[in-house]
């Protein structure tokens, strides 16, 4: 095995955003270099824009032609754009676009071919980005595309929002809210159940994972007055995921269920729509909230918050949630090699499987958790 540090790829993201400001602050701990070797792809000069406009202490960028040739103990930078990219702090501008892309495109490249080991995204403009190349509502789905491409095992990603008091992940990801209901099939929860049980315990280390399944309408829709998703859709799809030894539970009514702090009792939880899930998660980890992307053969996090135009190239952006989103890559690719290393010769089994009745006594599936 490659003994080799990690190796951890950074893309700058939107240029116009808080990208590089979050990047230099987090770079300012040189320690990093003990824990991991950086690999950051955009721009040496966009760079050092940001640093002399708000007079952030001297980062010590090693350029590099490409990933291959990063060097240990320092960090290091591949210039993806060129030297004269129009910088415009604030402002939503196609150049900007373009110039994330570029870095995207380099980085997961090198992300396929191994010369990185994880990928951390700064954040994008989803409208600037837009091109005959990227066709997608975001990352997730760029990623997933990259993934699959020239394979025949697809690949399904999953959004999961991770903290130290949480995880949460989406069933849907980007779709319009006038649209969540119809997208909505017990086929397609019980696909994301099952992948985010599975992550819990491959990427998260977590061996027998609980999750709390979101209700879609008011008050898990009382019995079908106020909706029927509940009982047609999302409660078979749990039922279904439960005959498959996934522990899962619900649907709650999300207001009570993160009102209350229930939310604590579980391993991970499932929404059912973007602000369902990103509402109380950003409210309660907003800091230090980070976005993983599950279900890919490669590891891939990001700040948990957006581009920041309005607070861009103002010095005050604060750069726990990029922090964060480096050492959650880290944490879990290991957790990953691990993980594959345990499960590479299981243990041939020893005992029969006892049936319904050999279920969990200490669960009871008739209460409200």
């Amino acid at each position: 095995m490659n003994n080799r540090k990690i190796r951890v790829g950074i893309t700058h993201g939107d240029t116009n955003g808080i990208g590089y400001e979050v990047i230099l602050k987090t770079l300012e701990d040189t320690r990093l270099n003990d824990l991991c070797t950086i690999v950051v792809y955009g721009s040496a000069k966009v760079a050092a824009f940001y640093r002399k406009a708000m007079e952030l202490p001297q980062v010590q960028l090693n350029r590099v032609d490409t990933a291959a040739d990063a060097r240990d103990g320092v960090y290091n930078i591949v210039n993806v754009v060129g030297e004269d990219l129009k910088i415009d702090p604030g402002v939503a501008t196609e150049a900007a676009g373009q110039a994330a892309l570029a870095a995207l495109k380099v980085a997961v490249a090198d992300l396929r071919s191994g010369d990185i080991d994880v990928l951390v995204t700064a954040p994008i403009n989803k409208h600037s980005i837009q091109s005959e190349e990227f066709h997608f509502p975001g990352h997730t789905e760029f990623l997933e595309a990259a993934a699959n491409e020239d394979s025949d095992d697809k690949s399904k990603a999953l959004m999961i929002l991770c903290s130290d008091r949480m995880r949460v992940a989406l069933v849907t990801v980007h779709t319009p809210v006038a649209k969540v209901a119809e997208a909505l099939t017990k086929e397609l929860i019980l696909e994301k159940i099952t992948a985010f049980s599975d992550s819990l315990r491959r990427d998260f280390g977590i061996p027998s994972p609980r999750v709390a399944v979101l209700s879609l309408n008011p008050h898990a829709g009382e019995e079908g007055l106020l909706g029927k998703e509940e009982e047609e859709i999302i409660k078979p799809a749990i039922d279904e995921a439960q005959k498959k030894k996934i522990l899962a539970f619900g649907p709650y009514a999300p207001d009570g269920f993160f009102g209350s702090g229930a939310f604590t009792h579980f391993d991970g939880v499932l929404a059912m729509y973007h602000d369902q899930g990103l509402i109380p998660f950003k409210t309660i980890a907003m800091d230090n909230g980070v976005n993983f992307t599950a279900g890919l053969p490669f590891v891939r996090t990001s700040p948990d918050h957006g581009t920041g135009y309005d607070i861009a190239c103002q010095g005050v952006a604060q750069p726990d949630s990029m922090r964060s989103a480096i050492y959650a890559a880290i944490d879990i690719f290991r957790n990953r090699r691990n993980h594959e290393e345990a499960y590479r010769r299981p243990l041939t089994k020893q005992y029969h499987d006892k049936g319904d009745k050999g279920s969990d006594p200490t669960l009871d599936l008739s209460k409200d958790e």
